[in-house]
């Protein structure tokens, strides 16, 4: 009787753990699938229903959208709720103006009379990303302007509105040439955890950011990252605290 015991213990452990695996692979299946059906979803409904969007856990790969509409897909499947991160595989290529309707409008002359004559139609076009270092930079800093990293205090946690300021960064670079490199510096303000305290935090936050642009269509290779600490004051207020991003 005891041995039949011994016997009966393991296969019930056995059991047990075999039950719980399926539920936490049910689980996080059906959250792939969920978020699989909404990233389409939003995509066929922006106008972009071909590609494929897969996830692993909440992190989506995008593929097989055309150079033309991968830029645009990325930002439809970030917005979609629950979407931790998203990458595109394959090539990325900004539409130039003029190769879409989207980008190039033409106001019709109106119609002509006996007594007037109608004005040329006029064109408006959008402007192409820039491709040179100094455009590139002046684009980054009007974005880091208009809406600043900004973090929890004391920590290297993104606020939800800073972790969208970077997005936006990283899209933004996503379109420049792919040979040009990125150094993402953070800066952090006098405080009384001295300079040790004042140099790890400023290197974690610049960590965070640069992780945020080699999962939004940045590869590692292109980013780097450093902390300066409280050795660059700005004003000696609240812009000391600030992440900064250079093209190198």
């Amino acid at each position: 009787m005891r041995r039949r015991w011994i016997l009966v213990v393991p296969v019930a452990v056995l059991v047990t753990a075999l039950l719980a695996g399926v539920a936490t692979w049910t689980r996080s299946g059906s959250m792939e699938r969920d978020l699989t059906a909404r990233a389409q979803t939003a995509l066929f409904e922006a106008g972009l229903p071909t590609g494929d969007v897969r996830f692993d856990g909440r992190d989506a790969t995008l593929s097989g959208f055309p150079p033309d509409q991968a830029l645009s897909a990325l930002e439809v499947v970030q917005k979609v709720d629950g979407v931790r991160a998203a990458k595109v595989n394959g090539d990325v290529t900004p539409v130039a103006p003029g190769n879409s309707s989207s980008t190039t409008t033409t106001t019709p002359s109106p119609p002509t009379t006996a007594a007037t004559t109608s004005p040329p139609p006029t064109t408006s076009t959008t402007a192409p990303p820039p491709t040179d270092k100094a455009g590139v930079q002046a684009e980054i800093d009007r974005l880091l302007t208009e809406a600043p990293i900004a973090f929890e205090p004391d920590t290297a946690k993104l606020t939800p509105d800073g972790e969208q300021a970077a997005r936006s960064v990283a899209i933004a670079l996503a379109k420049a040439p792919a040979g040009f490199r990125y150094r993402v510096t953070g800066h952090v303000a006098r405080g009384p955890g001295g300079e040790s305290a004042a140099l790890k935090l400023s290197r974690d936050r610049a960590r965070a950011v640069a992780r945020i642009l080699t999962t939004n269509g940045l590869t590692a290779g292109r980013v780097t990252y450093r902390g300066l600490g409280d050795t660059r004051p700005a004003t000696g207020g609240e812009e000391d605290r600030r992440v900064e991003i250079t093209v190198v």
